[in-house]
């Protein structure tokens, strides 16, 4: 007998008390936990299950087999130990190892159809939003710090100045002209915006370099170059042809002023057109007119300067023609020629 919550092992032939002549069969000693908790009734406590679990098995010590594994490659030597840490590699790779004939796993591709990518836009662009940023910035300080110069410069170029008079102001501080020539910077940025956004709407959209960044900056340079050649040009020109040093600073400064206007005029058009989806067909027409207004601009800033008191009309032509117009013509085949060699045709 065990304890109380025991129950009374019935050997093999022997009846039960109680119960009818027939004999119930058992084992006289179960070989596993699952014939031992046969013997009980199905109402028995977890108690007695684990009496009688603890009757029949008792733990005790393993002892491994001290038999060599026969279980080896062809061509290879009897196994070893496994405890031995110079066994062979194959020993020691399984299924999660690195080498790809472990991996059963066939690969399945994906159902379905493809999505169209995201195309490129300048809005989602950390770098052009942190240059039209600055660009916003360097404006509303400018008109901040200097509006009473910039005022004064609209009012030199719109209104007719003698140079001897007390009307005209050249530019006396560092400042004053550092300021123009950082807002002909933020012209020829301006510039090369709209160019971009033309060229890959209409030209291409794949260059022979991988970064977009690239055709910005060189847009970027040749605008500035061809700013700064168009600069050179009118000082020696003028230089050769009128001689007059108070003429040619003041042409210069409000050839200067010209161009920063330009780029004041097309930023927010740029920013609309990047931020706000405008089509570039508006956009290129305001650029168009804001071309136009800076070409009438210095055909009359020109005539008041140097032509007012000659009267010579042909004199003003020619002078426009070989310093605005093809010049202008000029960069624009070259800007055409960089594109087409640049761009990548399929």
């Amino acid at each position: 007998m065990l304890t109380q919550d025991s129950v009374t092992i019935v050997s093999v032939g022997s009846p039960v008390a109680g119960s009818s002549d027939s004999v119930v069969h058992r084992p006289a000693r179960p070989q596993t936990p699952y014939q031992a908790l046969r013997l009980l009734p199905k109402d028995a406590t977890p108690a007695q299950q684990d009496s009688v679990i603890q009757a029949y098995f008792q733990p005790s010590e393993i002892h491994y087999s001290d038999q060599p594994d026969t279980l080896h490659l062809p061509g290879h030597d009897a196994g070893r130990n496994i405890f031995d840490t110079a066994m062979p590699e194959y020993y020691r790779e399984n299924f999660f190892s690195v080498n790809s004939p472990y991996y059963t796993e066939s690969s399945i591709n994906a159902c379905g159809m493809a999505g169209s990518p995201v195309p490129y836009a300048l809005r989602s662009d950390n770098t052009i939003t942190a240059l039209l940023l600055l660009s916003l910035a360097v404006t509303v300080v400018s008109f901040a710090r200097f509006g009473q110069f910039l005022v004064r410069q609209v009012r030199d170029v719109l209104l007719p100045i003698s140079v001897g008079g007390a009307r005209f102001t050249a530019v006396e501080t560092f400042s004053e002209m550092r300021l123009l020539l950082f807002l002909t910077l933020l012209a020829c940025l301006q510039f090369s915006i709209v160019s971009f956004l033309y060229v890959t709407e209409y030209i291409a959209d794949t260059f022979v370099f991988d970064s977009l960044y690239l055709l910005l900056a060189l847009f970027f340079g040749m605008f500035a170059a061809y700013f700064a050649v168009k600069l050179l040009a009118y000082a020696v020109v003028n230089n050769v042809f009128f001689r007059e040093d108070k003429k040619t600073l003041q042409w210069t400064q409000s050839l200067l002023f010209i161009i920063s206007l330009e780029g004041l005029l097309l930023f927010p058009v740029v920013l609309v057109q990047v931020y706000f989806g405008l089509s570039i067909q508006n956009t290129l027409r305001y650029c168009a007119f804001v071309l136009v207004l800076g070409k009438i601009l210095t055909i009359y800033k020109s005539w008041i300067i140097f032509f007012r008191q000659k009267r010579i009309s042909l004199q003003i032509i020619l002078y426009f023609c070989a310093l605005e117009a093809i010049p202008l013509l000029i960069f624009t085949g070259i800007l055409e020629y960089v594109v087409n060699e640049l761009k990548i045709n399929f």
